[in-house]
């Protein structure tokens, strides 16, 4: 099995930073409205999950650290050369541990499931896959001599 180009590794990191970012906003914005956000098919799982003390961390809504981290990994993915790809490798695992965190919170504390927090919790996942093949695939070749 061949690994992707870094272009194409890094444009599938882009994108997903993206994703994640839209996912992010659009839940903190609802939050910042004084709104809830709503599960997509009438489910109340999202509404359970915002009420919940977990929604917070710190007094800062979960979705302001998801923008935060979705950010920051984008950047480094911007950055070229190993310690970009160092750092987004890092940030993506950062922000795994912590969507893994939040699910295991959703399925055995608050025992209700945010749509939202799952779509998050996948795009963090694939973007954690992305920027390990980076990492793994590329380390170290700009220092290889011509």
């Amino acid at each position: 099995m061949t690994i992707p180009s870094e272009r194409k590794l890094r444009i599938a990191a882009i994108a997903l930073c993206l994703v994640g970012l839209g996912i992010a906003a659009s839940v903190a914005a609802t939050v910042a409205a004084g709104g809830i956000p709503q599960c997509v098919g009438g489910s109340t799982g999202c509404a359970t999950v915002e009420k919940s003390r977990y929604s917070e961390l710190l007094g800062v809504h979960v979705a302001v650290f998801g923008l935060i981290g979705y950010a920051s990994i984008l950047a480094a993915t911007l950055w070229r050369g190993d310690l970009g790809r160092i750092l987004a490798f890092t940030l993506s695992l950062f922000g795994l541990g912590f969507s893994l965190y939040l699910t295991y919170l959703e399925f055995w504390v608050i025992e209700a499931i945010c749509q939202w927090c799952v779509a998050s919790a996948i795009t963090m996942t694939l973007l954690f896959a992305a920027c390990t093949t980076r990492v793994v695939g590329y380390f170290g070749l700009d220092h290889r001599k011509p």
